[in-house]
């Protein structure tokens, strides 16, 4: 670095901030606060989790009358959901039981899988959260969870991106993998 004329205070500060951002950027090729491994969209996605589970169903202007009568609705919506959830988790750990961490980073000796429930979404065990809040978003009709689904479906694209970047530097078929094979929605995303 060169000197611009900074007092030594200030160049200890420069210091403190560039050490300061390295705990979260250990290689080039990271991002800033994903941590070495994606720790920290680890520890986000289980506090976005909690917040769903902890936050109030709200449902302004629907009258608990309203709420009533659409429970048939709800239901035939919500329990589909809820049950595509159960198996994409459970087909979705099944297939990669060997390789499941909860970090994003694959573990060393990892493998692409391709078959089962990978061969309709690359993503099913993000897809199986993603489905199951839906089914309760729409069970209870709570605005406050749709807006948490929203901000949810957002992190696990961008959490599902940083995967992908890893595993397509581990695994050079992941590309053609990918456009054929859709992220979290079969035949749509």
């Amino acid at each position: 670095m060169t000197d611009l004329g900074l007092t030594g205070q200030d160049n200890d500060a420069q210091f403190r901030l560039r050490e300061s951002l390295n705990i979260f950027m250990t290689s080039s090729n990271e991002q800033p606060g994903f941590g070495r491994r994606g720790e920290l969209l680890v520890a986000l996605q289980f506090v976005l989790m909690l917040i769903f589970a902890i936050a109030p169903v709200w449902h302004p202007g629907l009258s608990s009358a309203l709420v009533a009568d659409l429970l048939p609705a709800r239901l035939i919506l919500a329990v589909p959901l809820a049950l595509a959830a159960l198996v994409l988790a459970a087909m979705g750990s099944h297939h990669i039981r060997d390789y499941l961490t909860p970090l994003p980073y694959p573990v060393d000796h990892n493998r692409l899988v391709q078959h089962g429930v990978y061969a309709l979404v690359r993503h099913p065990l993000y897809s199986s959260l993603l489905s199951a809040a839906l089914a309760w978003t729409l069970y209870t009709l709570s605005l406050s969870h749709l807006i948490l689904l929203i901000v949810g479906f957002l992190f696990f694209d961008v959490k599902a991106r940083k995967e992908e970047a890893w595993l397509s530097e581990r695994h050079p078929e992941y590309h053609d993998y990918a456009q054929r094979v859709r992220k979290f929605i079969p035949y749509l995303y």
